[in-house]
């Protein structure tokens, strides 16, 4: 490698690398492509709910590890509100609650869904993984894996466009979850691009910050991998 190519990239050349990572977003897995294409069965849009559950579960324990971590007080008032967003507050019960509403939606029962037993051996794998890299890596590398938030929105209104008209038998409760991350996700990658951009200045750091993002788009894609195995998907020729 040349001199020239050893040099960091302008914080501006390192954020188009980072967004770039968008084109292995999960929005991109067979299993997506046909949930919103509007090709999955009750089955297996129910087993995608129910999967997504241990994550949903996952996202404040994580936090919680990487808050832990965090020296600076003023990073753990910002950070705290991604634990409150989806643990909820008395009158505010915030995103777990959110997707037991989409469980309900969907024609699932609570008490299975909470008993975590139907969730798939690589989904909890990958989500165990992504808990465990919070909690044991610096907390700057931590905020980083958590820039997949950077493409989140999109999915979110891909959802919202799809699937009432092509899963009319979901009740329109059960959306509020999609809605309520429209937000939320942008507010929280301010934060977070803004510690990555700051943390990660030599050009083998910022190389270092796209391995860890694309380790969580990894992360998504492997959840995504077991349930296409599990469930199938609704266009076989997608696989």
């Amino acid at each position: 490698m040349g001199a020239a190519e050893n040099l960091p990239w302008t914080k501006e050349e390192f954020e188009a690398q980072l967004r770039a990572k968008g084109s292995r977003y999960h929005i991109y897995h067979p299993y997506h492509v046909a949930m919103n294409s509007g090709k999955l069965t009750r089955e297996q849009i129910q087993g995608w709910v129910c999967n997504r559950f241990y994550y949903q579960i996952a996202i404040p324990i994580k936090d919680a590890g990487i808050m832990s971590n965090m020296p600076d007080r003023e990073h753990r008032r910002l950070w705290i509100q991604r634990i409150i967003d989806h643990d909820g507050t008395q009158g505010d019960e915030g995103g777990i609650e959110a997707w037991l509403t989409l469980a309900d939606a969907v024609g699932l029962d609570r008490a299975e869904v909470t008993s975590l037993k139907h969730v798939l051996p690589g989904v909890r794998f990958a989500i165990d993984a992504y808990i465990n890299f919070g909690r044991t890596r610096p907390w700057q590398e931590a905020v980083c894996s958590s820039l997949t938030e950077l493409f989140a929105p999109e999915i979110h209104k891909e959802r919202l466009a799809n699937w009432p008209q092509h899963y009319p038998w979901i009740d329109q409760a059960g959306y509020a979850y999609f809605r309520k991350r429209l937000s939320e996700a942008r507010r929280d990658v301010e934060h977070g691009l803004r510690v990555t951009l700051q943390y990660f200045k030599t050009r083998e750091q910022q190389e270092r910050a796209l391995d860890i993002l694309q380790f969580k788009l990894d992360v998504l894609w492997t959840m995504c991998d077991a349930m296409a195995i599990n469930y199938g998907i609704g266009d076989r020729t997608l696989l």
